[in-house]
């Protein structure tokens, strides 16, 4: 089995960067056959930005850029995906929200025009979402942050889709709690990635 898993953030040895390779070794280290590669979104200088060309896309007059191609056929090569990620302002960062937008296209995510049905096209993809908060879960429960989220990234955006969220995870007091803790959890994620139940699912 293969994850994708995708990263966020500009510091690679951020503790984000740390529990996306905790991750990738608990799943190798469970399996020697499950493989993983880590897309680090800020070191490959993949481009947010939704333009005209993206736009062209959507409305199904153009073809989508070599850029999302790439991504695209990086998603289809796993059983699995993946994303890491700081939660900045109670949601994802700017790049990994604009990797989404450009990426979860018209044609390739979903179909949808004016005068045929809406087709959600990626019922096969499973999704594990780890994201990582400074504040403390009361706060998030507090304020509904939490619920928030999953109603926008997991349902509104995957869910939408097709997708399955099989995981949505907050690692949360990532300033003041010992990183340990936080990297067993991903290394425990890691492991469960492919569970016997989620193979025959995907199969």
């Amino acid at each position: 089995m293969h994850a994708l898993i995708v990263v966020a953030h500009p510091n690679p040895q951020s503790l984000t960067h740390n529990l996306a390779r905790q991750i990738a070794e608990g799943l190798t280290a469970v399996d020697s056959s499950n493989t993983y590669e880590i897309a680090d979104l800020s070191a490959q200088g993949f481009d947010p930005r939704f333009g005209t060309a993206d736009m062209a896309v959507h409305h199904r007059e153009a073809a989508a850029p070599a850029d999302v191609l790439a991504e695209q056929a990086r998603i289809d090569r796993a059983d699995a995906l993946v994303l890491v990620f700081p939660v900045y302002w109670w949601s994802m960062p700017a790049l990994l929200k604009g990797w989404i937008d450009r990426v979860f296209s018209n044609g390739w995510a979903f179909d949808f025009s004016l005068d045929t049905p809406f087709v959600q096209k990626l019922g096969h993809l499973r999704v594990h979402l780890v994201g990582v908060g400074g504040a403390d879960a009361g706060s998030f429960a507090r304020h509904g942050y939490d619920e928030a989220m999953k109603t926008q990234i997991d349902h509104g955006i995957f869910e939408y889709c097709g997708a399955r969220v099989v995981t949505s995870e907050l690692l949360l007091d990532s300033e003041v709690q010992a990183p340990q803790i936080h990297l067993k959890a991903a290394r425990a994620l890691g492991r469960n990635l492919f569970t016997s139940s989620e193979v025959t699912e995907a199969v």
